[in-house]
């Protein structure tokens, strides 16, 4: 199983940026999947995940972030407008399948004010 994310960078308060996960070597279309981050210092938190085809999102993220989901090419998207200093942190895609737990290395994304 691999899980790659991408997209990660540096961008101003206010600005945008769109988060990527390609998975492979999973049944990525039967899967639950998810963005968590964590920031320096702070424990790893959801953002938002689609289970069961039911999307949550964190509350400090909701209406500024997207959840989407491609499940003919295996991937796992994140757009996140409107984006704050609070926001910086490392993101990491998950995928649990079965009961199974898969992560990605994560992608750091850094918020300047």
């Amino acid at each position: 199983v691999q899980l790659q994310a991408f997209g990660g960078g540096l961008v101003q308060a206010g600005g945008s940026l769109r988060l990527s996960c390609a998975a492979a070597g999973i049944a990525f279309s039967i899967s639950d999947v998810g963005w968590y981050r964590q920031a320096p210092g702070k424990q790893r938190e959801m953002v938002a995940i689609i289970t069961s085809g039911v999307t949550n999102y964190a509350d400090s993220v909701k209406g500024r972030f997207t959840i989407s989901r491609d499940n003919a090419k295996s991937t796992l998207s994140l757009q996140m407008n409107n984006l704050k200093p609070e926001d910086t942190a490392v993101y990491y895609c998950h995928v649990n399948m079965w009961g199974v737990n898969y992560w990605g290395k994560g992608t750091r994304v850094t918020v300047s004010s």
